[in-house]
């Protein structure tokens, strides 16, 4: 790996661990057993480390998003069980970079380019969930439409977006998978009330399988 990727590796762990806020660039030269000369050499500052962080997930997080923009009506996941494990995808992508999540004012406040490209993907967000609604929507999955549509996705993306944030403030550290499953979960709670008995099987099954988290972990 080369070094300028071993610092970026390093950092995105180091933000993960113990926060953005309270990670310095000397932290992270400890950490790689460099010289803060040599870290300066490749970035200038934490600053341009946060930039480039933040390139690669939107760049990665992008390219997932769109796949259900770009598919076809004709062609879109009409199911429940399809998009549980796209938006399991999703949070995933989300969780590898969740400093950004855990310090989400302050972050937007003191980086401008990384307030812009969070508008970005909120947007990118939006208009995924309305799509993958919309799918559902045309297979006769759920019936939601106007301006009850419009809240779905509203609050689908509210959810997606704070959700590390609340589960940290409420749970601390949790094992990943079931902060990941619990997320899912959610968002899959404001479309229950609109599934059919077919559907609302399989939301029951994740119910269960995250009752089954909690109970290993006590």
């Amino acid at each position: 790996m080369k070094t300028r990727d071993r610092i970026l590796h390093t950092s995105l762990a180091l933000f993960n661990e113990e926060g953005e806020a309270h990670t310095t660039t000397i932290d992270i030269a400890n950490e790689l057993d460099m010289s803060p000369g040599n870290l300066y050499y490749h970035f200038k500052g934490k600053d341009q480390i946060i930039a480039e962080l933040f390139q690669q997930y939107e760049l990665a997080l992008s390219s997932t998003l769109t796949a259900p923009i770009e598919r076809p009506l004709s062609e879109a996941g009409g199911n429940v069980e399809e998009n549980w494990y796209f938006l399991y995808v999703v949070l995933e992508e989300m969780y590898q970079y969740r400093f950004l999540y855990h310090n989400l004012d302050d972050i937007l406040q003191r980086y401008p380019d990384v307030r812009r490209g969070f508008k970005r993907l909120i947007q990118l967000k939006r208009a995924t969930l309305f799509a993958i609604c919309q799918a559902l929507m045309e297979q006769a999955v759920i019936d939601a439409r106007g301006q009850q549509l419009l809240g779905l996705v509203d609050n689908m993306t509210l959810t997606l977006t704070f959700w590390f944030n609340y589960d940290q403030l409420l749970h601390d550290d949790r094992p990943p998978h079931v902060t990941i499953h619990q997320g899912v979960l959610q968002l899959l709670t404001l479309i229950a009330p609109y599934l059919g008995d077919e559907e609302l099987s399989f939301y029951r099954d994740c119910e269960d399988i995250y009752a089954s988290m909690l109970t290993q972990q006590e």
